[in-house]
C-alpha cells in the first residue's frame, strides 16, 4: 500500500465511512491491548501521539499489576504513535481502522521496553551485517459456540467434523468464505487455510514477510478472526491449550535468512543445502531454543501443550521435515529451494507476543551467523520414541525453568536491553504465582478467551 500522509488519511478514511482507529500494541502478558481515535484525531494522534501508562509493560494475562526494577505504578506517560503505512480499514468491523503503534516517551525517544521497536532494532542490526529475514507465523485457533451450548465460558466446537475434514469446511463454509474475504480486502495475502487436528480447531498459513510486519500481520488477522467469529455468533481462542489433555493452538514460525539477494537455507555446500552461514545460524537458534521458550511459550498454559506426541514439539533436537523436532528444516519442493528453503520453529505458541519472538529470532540468529556453528546429528523420528538414553533434551517443562533459561541467556538478554527484560521476567514469574496451586483445568478455563 503506498504511503500516506496523515492528512490523506483522514480524509480518506472519513470518506469512507471510518468514524474510528484501533492503536494497538502487544504487552509482555501476550495481550492485545488499545486505544482509539476518531478519524478526524488520527492526524494529531501521528504528530503528537497518544498518552498511555507504561504500566502495561507489567500487566499480566488476568489484568494484576507486578511490578519492575524500572517499570512499575501509576507515575510516567508513554505517547503511542501509529505506523500509519501498516494502516488498514478493517473489512470485518465496519466504520474502523486499525494501526500498530510505536511506544516513545514524551521526549520523542523510544519506550526501551516497547515490543514493536525492539523487534525494528533487531532487523536493523542485521541489515548492517547485510542479512535480511522473511518470516511467517502459522495461526491455530480454536472456534467455539457462545449462548446456552457453551454456558459458564466452557469449550464448546462449533463444528463436528473429523480432523481436516472436509466436513468441516462444509459446516462453517460462511465463516471461512467471509474471514477469507475480510482478509483479502484488508491486503493479507493468506496462502491456505485448513481444518487442524482439536476438535474445533482451524489453521490459516500468511505469505511470508519482512520480521516486524509479519508480527503485524498477525495481530490484524488474529483480530479479524474474533471479528469474523462474532458477527457469526461464535466466539475464537488462540490460547495455547483449550481443552486440557488436547492439542492445543500453536504459533509456528517460518523463517528463511537473505544475504545479497540469496537463502541461506538452500544452495550450499552443506547438508540439504544449508550454506555455513545459514548452518551457523539454525544450530544458533537450536541452542537458544530453552532460552526463547520464556518469550515463544511464556504463559503457564503454554506447558500443557508442550508436551510429546502432540505436535507440538517438545524436544531440543532438528530435522528435515521433522514435525515433532523443535526445529523443523523446510527444503521446499524439488526446484523450489533457493525461494522455499525455511526454518520453522514449533515451540511458539498463541500466547506469545509476536514482536518480541520475530526480534528474538532475528537476534538470535544475526548473533550466530558468522561463528561456524554445526548442527548435532538430525533427529530423523519422533523423539519420543527412541529409547530414553537416546532422546534429545526436553525443552523446558514449566514456565519457571523457561524462565531460568532466559535469565542466564546473554544474546536475548543483551538484545532486550535491561527495562524490557526485567518486566518480561517479571510478568512471567507473577503468572507462575498467578496459578500456582491449580488443576490443568483450572488454568485452561481461567486463560482459553484471553488470547
Amino acid at each position: 500500500m503506498a504511503a500516506r500522509s496523515p492528512q490523506e488519511w483522514t480524509a480518506e478514511l472519513a470518506a469512507t465511512g471510518v468514524n474510528a482507529v484501533a492503536l494497538t500494541w502487544v504487552d509482555n502478558a501476550g495481550i492485545t491491548r488499545v486505544k482509539t481515535v476518531p478519524t478526524a484525531r488520527l492526524e494529531h494522534a501521528a504528530r503528537w501521539g497518544v498518552g498511555m501508562s507504561p504500566v502495561f509493560d507489567v500487566f499480566c494475562v488476568d489484568d494484576s499489576i507486578t511490578t519492575s526494577t524500572h517499570i512499575g505504578g501509576p507515575v510516567g506517560d508513554l505517547r503511542l504513535f501509529p505506523d500509519l503505512d501498516a494502516l488498514r480499514v478493517l473489512a470485518a468491523l465496519p466504520g474502523w481502522a486499525w494501526t500498530p503503534v510505536n511506544r516513545l516517551r514524551q521526549d520523542r525517544r523510544t519506550h526501551p521496553a516497547c515490543q514493536r521497536s525492539f523487534a525494528q532494532r533487531m532487523v536493523q542490526l542485521a541489515e548492517v551485517d547485510g542479512l535480511s529475514f522473511r518470516m511467517a507465523f502459522e495461526i491455530e485457533w480454536f472456534v467455539g459456540l457462545t449462548g446456552p451450548e457453551a454456558d459458564g465460558g466452557d469449550a464448546v466446537p462449533a463444528c463436528q467434523g473429523p480432523a481436516y475434514g472436509m466436513t468441516r469446511v462444509v459446516e462453517l463454509g460462511a465463516y471461512v468464505r467471509d474471514l477469507l474475504a475480510a482478509l483479502a480486502e484488508q491486503g493479507v495475502p493468506v496462502d491456505q487455510f485448513h481444518p487442524e487436528y482439536a476438535a474445533g480447531q482451524l489453521e490459516l498459513s500468511t505469505a511470508a514477510t519482512d520480521p516486524v510486519s509479519a508480527a503485524d500481520r498477525l495481530v490484524l488477522v488474529r483480530e479479524t478472526i474474533r471479528a469474523v467469529s462474532q458477527a457469526h455468533g461464535l466466539r475464537a481462542s488462540f490460547a495455547p491449550v483449550v481443552v486440557p489433555g488436547a492439542v492445543g493452538n500453536g504459533g509456528h514460525v517460518h523463517l528463511s535468512a537473505w544475504l545479497s539477494g540469496h537463502n541461506l537455507l538452500a544452495g550450499g555446500p552443506g547438508r540439504y543445502g544449508l550454506t555455513g552461514r545459514g548452518e551457523s545460524m539454525l544450530a544458533g537458534l537450536l541452542a537458544a531454543l530453552p532460552a526463547l521458550c520464556a518469550i515463544s511459550a511464556p504463559s503457564v498454559p503454554s506447558y500443557l501443550r508442550l508436551v510429546p506426541q502432540r505436535w507440538a514439539a517438545p524436544y531440543q533436537c532438528w530435522g528435515r521435515e521433522n514435525r515433532e523436532a523443535a526445529l523443523r528444516l523446510v527444503t521446499g519442493t524439488e526446484g523450489s529451494q533457493a525461494t522455499a528453503a525455511n526454518a520453522e520453529v514449533k515451540c511458539v505458541d498463541g500466547s506469545a507476543n509476536p514482536y518480541l519472538v520475530a526480534g528474538a529470532l532475528v537476534a538470535i540468529a544475526t548473533a550466530a551467523a558468522d561463528r561456524g556453528l554445526k548442527l548435532p546429528p538430525e533427529v530423523t523420528v519422533d523423539p519420543a520414541t527412541l529409547p530414553p538414553d537416546e532422546q534429545p533434551p526436553r525443552l523446558p517443562r514449566s514456565l519457571t525453568d523457561a524462565v531460568r533459561e532466559l535469565d542466564r541467556d546473554d544474546v536475548l538478554g543483551t538484545a532486550l536491553g535491561e527495562p524490557l527484560l526485567a518486566a518480561l521476567l517479571a510478568v512471567r514469574r507473577a503468572e507462575v504465582e498467578l496459578f500456582k496451586g491449580q488443576t490443568p483445568e483450572q488454568v485452561a478455563a481461567a486463560s482459553r478467551w484471553k488470547y
